[in-house]
């Protein structure tokens, strides 16, 4: 059983640098980040050893958020091969975040 994970400033640039990965850049405080996180608990496993589904607490690394200049909460990075492929900001649903995935495969 799959499940997403967490990343930091120590380990993002190793871990999106292969393949597609989703990363959602979230805060505990954000009500739609609360909303979408059992959507991403769902990705992680069903397209778990397809896709690297992360998250990353926007509070915690405020570097990383920095870094990848993110603005608004919930936004959800897609990367193929370590390069940003696409992006959803604010709340989406699931079919949304499978579609972005399975253009990226």
């Amino acid at each position: 059983m799959g499940k997403y994970i967490e990343l930091n400033q120590n380990n993002i640039e190793e871990t999106i640098k292969e393949g597609v990965s989703l990363v959602d850049f979230w805060a505990p405080c954000c009500g739609p980040c609360r909303m979408i996180a059992p959507i991403i608990d769902q990705l992680a496993v069903e397209f778990d050893g397809i896709v690297k589904i992360c998250k990353i607490n926007t509070e915690e690394e405020t570097v990383v958020m920095k870094q990848y200049q993110i603005r608004s909460i919930p936004t959800i990075l897609f990367f193929k091969d370590g390069k940003i492929v696409d992006q959803l900001i604010g709340y989406s649903t699931k079919a949304k975040l499978e579609e972005k995935i399975n253009a990226h495969l």
